[in-house]
């Protein structure tokens, strides 16, 4: 019997169409989440997806809604997922700052071990410019790999010892020992070469002062020398300049139908307080979707179903950045901006590219 190869037939299953106006929503079901695929191919849905410099220019915003010290909160709204999240990653690993690399131990009578000592002080914020040093040369003589272009000194010593003239019956140790405690306070910077003059006014010290290293009793000493260097994360997390660098996608709350009456007040219970406000006709209304956290709690009750959507701007993300001090979480993100172009002009330029 003879047998004849004939070819196999598929059936095309088109993809379904996403309007326009939703192509962009993240959609928050009760029990998945839709539409998270982002589109790469310009021209797919008959959307105009390609590259272009200008219109990027057009539409990009950056909002700022908090600036503090310390933290700092804002919006890159019209911005692609990966140069959000390399922006993220960047303040966490590759924004350089200045750390204590190495720790000389002479004397730890302490309960504190060594290395445990050594790794609390490295893991204090400074108070310094990274950009006032320099660049280690790992390939120079370890005699002259470190001065005062690339390395600052600080030291701690401190010992223990009882108070004289004590009241009777006292059980703080702060009252009844000198030095009970050692802080980030006691690193004392020593200023080289011409750091003296650099730093005249404003010495390298501790960001926090009153961090805890360690505890001490009486006959018990710490005596050590630290050597401060340019650092980035990828390398050690004592050297991110971050606390924490993280962003969410802006909420997106659709009400299909007009909630009115005891329902709008069970509807805005539903919501994190002043996401959802009632107007003088008693109708709920999105007051601030910026505040919602995406709990899905309104999906959990049936009288809602059908009247109102949830979902997430896919393009549009919230940054929350908190420094540990160093710098501030404003000068972070611009550097890194500055880091993530010169990492483009690189692959620009890379003759293995051209």
């Amino acid at each position: 019997m003879e047998m004849r190869n004939e070819p196999k037939k598929y059936r095309y299953h088109p993809k379904p169409q996403i309007p326009p106006n939703m192509s962009d929503i993240v959609g928050i079901e009760y029990n998945r989440v839709t539409n998270t695929t982002s589109t790469d191919f310009p021209g797919h849905s008959s959307e105009e997806n390609a590259w272009d410099l200008e219109e990027f220019k057009k539409n990009l915003q950056i909002n700022i809604s908090h600036l503090a010290g310390r933290s700092t909160n804002f919006d890159l709204i019209n911005i692609d997922t990966s140069i959000a999240n390399a922006f993220r990653r960047i303040m966490i690993a590759e924004v350089p700052s200045v750390a204590a690399e190495t720790v000389y131990i002479y004397n730890n009578t302490s309960v504190i071990q060594d290395e445990v000592l050594a790794h609390r002080i490295g893991l204090i914020p400074l108070n310094v410019d990274p950009d006032t040093l320099q660049w280690i040369d790992p390939a120079a003589d370890e005699n002259e790999r470190f001065n005062d272009a690339n390395t600052y000194v600080m030291t701690l010593d401190v010992s223990c010892s009882k108070r004289d003239n004590v009241p009777e019956g006292t059980t703080d140790p702060k009252i009844l020992y000198r030095n009970s405690s050692v802080y980030a306070k006691d690193l004392k910077f020593v200023p080289q070469g011409r750091q003296e003059q650099l730093f005249k006014n404003s010495p390298v010290a501790p960001c926090d002062p009153n961090i805890l290293l360690a505890k001490l009793r009486p006959g018990q000493e710490i005596s050590l020398r630290v050597h401060c260097i340019l650092g980035i994360g990828s390398d050690h997390a004592k050297f991110s300049p971050v606390a924490t660098a993280s962003y969410r996608l802006m909420p997106v709350i659709d009400i299909k139908e007009p909630i009115v009456g005891e329902l709008a007040k069970r509807f805005q219970k539903c919501f994190p307080s002043g996401v959802i406000e009632i107007d003088e006709n008693g109708a709920a209304y999105v007051a601030d979707a910026r505040k919602d956290t995406v709990s899905r709690e309104v999906l959990r009750h049936e009288e809602f179903e059908g009247k109102v959507k949830l979902g997430r701007k896919r393009s549009h993300f919230i940054f929350n950045v908190e420094s540990t001090g160093a710098m501030s979480p404003l000068e972070i993100f611009l550097k890194s901006v500055r880091i993530l172009k010169n990492k483009a002009d690189y692959l620009r330029n890379c003759p293995i590219g051209q």
